[in-house]
């Protein structure tokens, strides 16, 4: 397996190596909020299709709602996530690091509410009933290692969570299949 390197920008806070497509969801963090989370989710529209590219379009609010049943219930939705990891290992961002992407909705992480303030969105393309590809655990790890340089505290094995850790009850991603020792090792924090 090829090393796989991913680097910040710490002017745009963009990820060099990353697709820029961005969404309009998105707006300023509280001021002097330090980022100290990574939220991990799974997405795929409709649900456990792969490989199109309606993610991309609803981040950016462009999702047909005649393209598909499903998308008439979500099309209207106004979310977004920093990042996206295709199943084929492509990385595209939406929002730069430093704003306040629409993901987590309402949600509690150690007593602190509303954690997009202070997190960051990372979304994998997958479902809770499918396992994900090595390639998205390889990117993932890359980019988690990219944001700790930047953003130390989320160096903490407990700063990064699933979506279902912050919404209990209400969000059950990134799933059973998502498997944490695997992220876990290749972050090296075993």
């Amino acid at each position: 397996m090829m090393a796989i390197k991913f680097e910040l920008n710490p002017t745009t806070f963009l990820v060099e190596q990353a697709q820029f497509i961005e969404s309009p969801n998105y707006n300023a963090r509280p001021e002097a909020m330090s980022i100290d989370l990574v939220v991990i989710h799974n997405i795929s529209l409709p649900p456990g299709e792969y490989a199109n590219d309606y993610v991309s379009d609803l981040f950016t609010n462009q999702l047909d709602p005649q393209a598909h049943p499903y998308f008439e219930e979500v099309y209207q939705e106004r979310v977004s996530a920093h990042f996206y990891i295709r199943r084929d290992g492509e990385l595209i961002q939406y929002v730069p690091v430093d704003k306040r992407a629409w993901h987590a909705g309402k949600s509690n992480f150690q007593g602190r509410i509303a954690c997009n303030d202070f997190s960051i969105g990372i979304e994998l393309e997958g479902s809770d009933n499918d396992p994900f590809i090595e390639i998205q655990y390889d990117v993932l790890a890359a980019l988690v290692k990219c944001l700790q340089i930047s953003y130390p505290a989320i160096s903490n094995q407990e700063n990064i969570v699933g979506h279902d850790q912050i919404a209990p009850g209400r969000k059950t991603d990134p799933g059973e299949y998502f498997d944490w020792d695997k992220l876990w090792l290749k972050l090296g924090s075993n």
